[in-house]
């Protein structure tokens, strides 16, 4: 996936009441029970069905990295929905987000002087209206480009102009 798509899956993933299922036989079978059978599964994970049918019955124990990874994922975007809607929906309304970034900010300024750009640290408190920005682009299948924007947005407006007090003519630059 993306960057920023990751970190706000988890931050949802945060929200979880029950540890996801850790053994790889276990998130085989949680999948073959959501996907309601083996050949979904293979197809889901570019698999052959018989390989899917040996990780159930613990036949296989030890994926290759690349599929333990996209088995993780799978599972983890499958884990617990109405738990992870309940938080994104509170980070939209009432809760929101926070995001911690480093970027180069600063001024147009001679080199060496303070107003020079650098790479800052920030982490900052979002209010519910952007988390719900970023989660609709996220669903609305944006690109790390978009919710970058959005993110980058979000922080000139909260962060730099503090809510239209100062910093009128400021522009975020990706």
């Amino acid at each position: 996936m993306s960057l920023f798509g990751d970190g706000l899956e988890a931050a949802v993933q945060k929200a979880f009441t029950r540890p996801a299922p850790r053994s790889v036989g276990a998130q085989m079978r949680y999948l073959v029970r959501q996907l309601k059978g083996t050949k979904a599964v293979a197809q889901m994970l570019r698999i052959s069905q018989r390989t899917v049918e040996r990780y159930v019955k613990n036949q296989i124990k030890k994926p290759r990295p690349d599929l333990a990874a996209r088995l993780e994922r799978k599972v983890k975007k499958r884990w617990q929905p109405q738990i992870q809607a309940k938080a994104r929906q509170k980070a939209a309304t009432t809760g929101g987000l926070v995001i911690d970034s480093r970027a180069r900010l600063g001024y147009t300024a001679p080199i060496g002087s303070t107003d020079q750009d650098r790479i800052r640290h920030l982490t900052v408190a979002l209010p519910p209206i952007y988390a719900a920005r970023l989660f609709d682009a996220q669903e609305a299948g944006a690109s790390d480009v978009r919710l970058q924007e959005i993110a980058a947005e979000a922080l000139k407006e909260v962060y730099f102009q503090d809510g239209g007090r100062r910093a009128g003519s400021l522009k975020a630059v990706p």
